[in-house]
């Protein structure tokens, strides 16, 4: 059933022991684990946190689970989808999880909402996705999730994961993001400002005068001719106080084709 659902399970001890002390500190008080699978990494966590909330989608894992730690009273199971279930319930939390690249977009959207209920998020995913969420301008990783990720988080690559590490092996590598919200928020209205940026990098090959056309004419400005991927996160907050003034605010959501 997990590999049905895109599962790869995390069996190599050192990196399982790693991924927990870095999501934990000694007596951490919450840890949603995000698809726990047979609770491999669970077992860590539960040593290290004084209570353990763990979502697990697939019914015979679950079943599984519930067995596996039927004395650990400090352990908790939600069986459900995780992107159907309210994080934010359980108070301030690390969040951790060995996460399937099919869901990983929308997981680090849910999570990152969860603003300062968000203590830090400890994600293993595919390397490639890693590197979008940590890229900088210029770089070919760069895009709309790397600005949705940064405008909301610190964003760090702790380690990278091969293959060997997973039952079944996985066929790419696999690498560990740390997430820390910002104390400070970027900008004032995040939703506007979010919803301006997908549409920068709707296409990326067009230049930025081209994809904001969507919000009507905006006159001239110094960066018309560059493409999204050329402007830093400040650059874009930047140009999005300067230009909104000029948006129209009915202007259809613009949604980016690389937000995988």
């Amino acid at each position: 059933m997990g590999q049905r659902l895109g599962q790869h399970f995390l069996v190599r001890a050192s990196t399982l022991d790693r991924i927990s002390r870095t999501a934990c500190e000694e007596s951490e008080p919450l840890v949603i684990e995000i698809g726990p699978g047979r609770g491999a990494l669970t077992a860590y966590l539960v040593e290290r946190a004084r209570r353990v909330v763990a979502v697990e989608l697939d019914h015979i894992l679950a079943a599984g689970l519930r067995l596996k730690f039927a004395h650990t009273p400090h352990f908790e199971l939600v069986e459900g989808d995780v992107l159907a279930t309210n994080l934010g319930q359980f108070g301030r939390a690390v969040v951790v999880g060995n996460l399937p690249y099919y869901i990983t977009s929308p997981v680090l959207e849910r999570t990152l909402a969860l603003g300062p209920l968000l203590k830090r998020a400890v994600f293993l995913m595919q390397k490639e996705v890693a590197l979008r969420l940590v890229a900088g301008p210029g770089s070919r990783e760069y895009g709309y999730l790397s600005v949705r990720t940064q405008a909301l988080a610190d964003a760090s690559l702790l380690f990278t994961v091969p293959p060997r590490s997973f039952h079944p092996p996985p066929k790419v590598d696999s690498a560990v993001v740390l997430l820390t919200i910002r104390e400070k928020p970027l900008v004032e209205d995040m939703s506007a400002f979010l919803k301006f940026a997908a549409a920068c990098f709707h296409q990326k090959r067009k230049n930025l005068r081209n994809n904001l056309a969507v919000y009507g004419e905006l006159g001239d400005f110094a960066e018309s001719r560059l493409r999204a991927e050329q402007l830093g996160l400040d650059q874009l907050a930047d140009l999005w106080r300067r230009l909104r003034g000029r948006m129209s605010m009915d202007a259809p959501a613009a949604l980016s084709r690389e937000d995988g």
